[in-house]
Formats: C-alpha cells, sequence, structure tokens
C-alpha cells in the first residue's frame, strides 16, 4: 500500500495507492473520491459492541466504510476540518488517538475504545480517546497544523485537551483542570493533559471546542427570536 499527500498543511488531501485485493478502512464520511474497480462495504467494525462503544464514548461514527481493490486503483480521503494528515506505521503496538483525529488505517489493526484503571474516559474534561492496536499503517488528521513532540524518559509535556491527536502507548499521562472554577469560566481554560516519557505525542495548532465557543455566541446572536418567544432553534456542542 503506497500513499501520498496533497495540499498541506491548510488543506491535506490523502491518496492511498491499493492493489488488487488489499483493503483499508476509514471513517465514514472521509471519502472524496475513488477511482473505478474499487468496492465500498459500510459495516459496524468491531463489531456491534465495538461501535457501540466508539460512538458513545470516542466520539466517532457509529460505522466505518472498507474499500477493497477489485483492480489496482485509489481512494482519496479527507477529514472534516481544515488541517494536516500524518501517516504512523504500528509494529505489534497501540497508539492512542483523540476523538476525530482518526481517519483509515489497515484492516489489520483494531479499532476500539478503552476505559477503566489508567485508560479511563474524561468525558467532564473532554478527553475521548480510540486505541489503534496491532500492526499496519495508520493515518491521522488534525485541524490545523500537526506536530510530533519526542519525550525522553521522564521528560513532561503539557497539552490542552483540546489540542491533543495522539499518543504512544509507552507514555504516561493524566489530566486535570487548570486553575479553580473561577479561572475556568473566566479565561476560556480548562483541562490539560500531563505527559512524561518516554514516547511521542502528536499535537495540533488549532482546537475544534476553541473554535464552537467562538463561534456560538456569535451564532445565538443572529437567531431571530420570532417576536420575542423562543425561536425552538436549540444548538447542542
Amino acid at each position: 500500500m503506497q500513499h501520498h499527500l496533497d495540499h498541506q498543511p491548510a488543506y491535506a488531501l490523502l491518496t492511498v495507492d491499493l492493489e488488487a485485493d488489499e483493503q483499508l478502512v476509514a471513517e465514514s464520511g472521509a471519502m472524496v473520491s475513488h477511482t473505478d474497480g474499487i468496492a465500498i462495504e459500510t459495516g459496524a467494525s468491531g463489531g456491534l459492541l465495538g461501535s457501540l462503544k466508539r460512538k458513545a464514548f470516542g466520539g466517532e461514527s457509529f460505522f466505518m466504510n472498507t474499500f477493497t481493490a477489485e483492480s489496482s486503483g485509489h481512494v482519496k480521503l479527507a477529514p472534516a476540518l481544515p488541517g494536516d494528515i500524518v501517516a504512523q506505521d504500528l509494529t505489534d503496538e497501540t497508539l492512542y488517538v483523540q476523538s476525530g483525529s482518526f481517519m483509515a488505517t489497515q484492516p489489520d489493526v483494531d479499532v476500539d475504545t478503552k476505559f477503566g484503571g489508567a485508560r479511563s474516559f474524561f468525558a467532564e474534561e473532554g478527553l475521548f480517546l480510540l486505541a489503534l492496536s496491532g500492526t499496519g499503517r495508520t493515518f491521522l488528521s488534525s485541524y490545523g497544523a500537526i506536530d510530533r513532540i519526542d519525550l525522553d524518559a521522564g521528560e513532561n509535556y503539557t497539552v490542552d485537551t483540546g489540542h491533543v491527536v495522539a499518543f504512544e502507548d509507552d507514555v504516561s499521562w493524566n489530566v486535570k483542570r487548570v486553575g479553580g472554577l473561577k479561572s475556568t469560566l473566566f479565561s476560556g481554560e480548562g483541562f490539560v493533559c500531563n505527559f512524561t516519557g518516554p514516547g511521542s505525542v502528536w499535537t495540533q495548532s488549532r482546537s475544534a471546542d476553541a473554535l464552537l465557543s467562538w463561534l456560538a455566541p456569535r451564532v445565538a446572536q443572529n437567531i431571530p427570536n420570532g417576536g420575542g418567544s423562543n425561536s425552538g432553534i436549540e444548538f447542542d456542542w
């Protein structure tokens, strides 16, 4: 399987070349186009329970698309938000990916959620993770530019949860609130993730949460109130 990236870093477009019988599993809605001879099967990857877990706890689509090449061709994929794409090869290992940053993978890589113990979910803190485990090539997307930070053993690094893209399994991590309730309400800051090496962490230069926080009040100001009554339009961010 070969691939190349165009239009980086602001509007990255991924092209994956598939030989006959090769497959690619991608997040639903990521496909831009494909050549003739590419079959698409939409299903609940990982079974019903796994798909429900990804949807409820990982924020990802219930369904995934599996592209199978009946003859050599290519598939083009793009993320929902403007930004970059990075490929990461796994060799019998696990990569934890922030919800929304998973894009595609080879079929031998399992896409699942993890909860409990050190890998618990932090719904309140806004950090939802998918675990990519196995051997194969994976593709991650970012909102804005993507950076890789390589941490030495014992080296600490702090990232706002909205800017986390992914991190390796060897990296220790924990989530904490920044300041108290007052600073959270008035500064717009909330939770950060503290990482400790060894291992690599990927971050994005923009945050979808920050975009929504900026956009929501401006949209609300321009909604007609229907003569003083509630218009009935609600936004569930």
